[in-house]
């Protein structure tokens, strides 16, 4: 691994303190990018930076706290951050929010827009403010999607709804700024997260049978299974890659 690869570049991962969006930023950080890490609490966001900058010595992270479904929010994540650091080379979306296990029949309008602000306007609005900074970097993004709305998984309507959104304007955002050298494409992860092994805890049974739909057999590392795959996205290795979706997903993915 290249520890100086992103050395110099910035990189706003939304969602970044906890989760998925945690180890994001650890793999970023391991190969010397700055960070912005955004979210709602703040409290979350300087714990996770405080660990960051001491895992990885002379990285600096900023948090910024943002509720990615206010435009206004957005907007400021994004002049903090040149203000901060003078550039921006990539976003990765990864927050989302969301009435998991809830039956389409018994969603609520409320239950519906917590997907949709939270995930398809959030990914918009990151979009859109960033567009003029990647420009002047030819950067990227990275807007995460989900074998939810792949295959079609019960309880699982407005998630889906709001990650296949994400999955269509990014191809459209491919297309509209692939003259001007910024790309964008979509991660579909599979991991294991703080609430993924709670649950591995509650439900062994369940668990057992659900590793049995995955070919290599494992929910996947946000760190280094995950986040180094938005790693090469966001790298010259992958100049060349734009408007696409990688499965993340161990093999479960697999379609006929």
């Amino acid at each position: 691994m290249d520890h100086e690869q992103f050395k110099g570049k910035v990189v706003i991962i939304t969602g970044g303190g906890q989760g998925i969006g945690y180890g994001v930023s650890q793999a970023f950080a391991d190969r010397g990018a700055s960070l912005v890490i955004t979210g709602r609490h703040m409290e979350k966001l300087t714990a996770a930076k405080e660990k960051l900058e001491a895992e990885f010595p002379g990285v600096d992270v900023l948090p910024i706290t943002a509720d990615g479904g206010i435009e206004d929010q957005v907007a400021n994540v994004i002049a903090k951050t040149v203000e901060h650091f003078g550039r921006l080379d990539t976003v990765v979306n990864n927050a989302q929010n969301s009435a998991s296990g809830v039956m389409l029949v018994d969603h609520s309008k409320e239950d519906f827009d917590k997907a949709i602000n939270s995930g398809l306007y959030a990914s918009f609005y990151y979009m859109k403010h960033a567009y003029p900074e990647l420009v002047k970097t030819k950067g990227s993004v990275v807007n995460f999607a989900s074998g939810a709305g792949l295959a079609g998984k019960p309880g699982q309507s407005s998630y889906a709804a709001a990650k296949e959104g994400i999955r269509g304007m990014t191809r459209v955002a491919a297309t509209e700024w692939g003259p001007a050298g910024v790309r964008a494409n979509v991660v579909c992860p599979l991991a294991m997260t703080e609430g993924l092994a709670q649950w591995k805890e509650a439900y062994p049974e369940v668990y057992a049978q659900t590793i049995k739909g995955i070919p290599l057999q494992h929910f996947g590392d946000p760190r280094t299974e995950i986040g180094s795959v938005c790693c090469f996205l966001a790298s010259d290795d992958a100049a060349y890659v734009t408007g696409d979706t990688i499965n993340v997903q161990g093999g479960g993915g697999l379609r006929p």
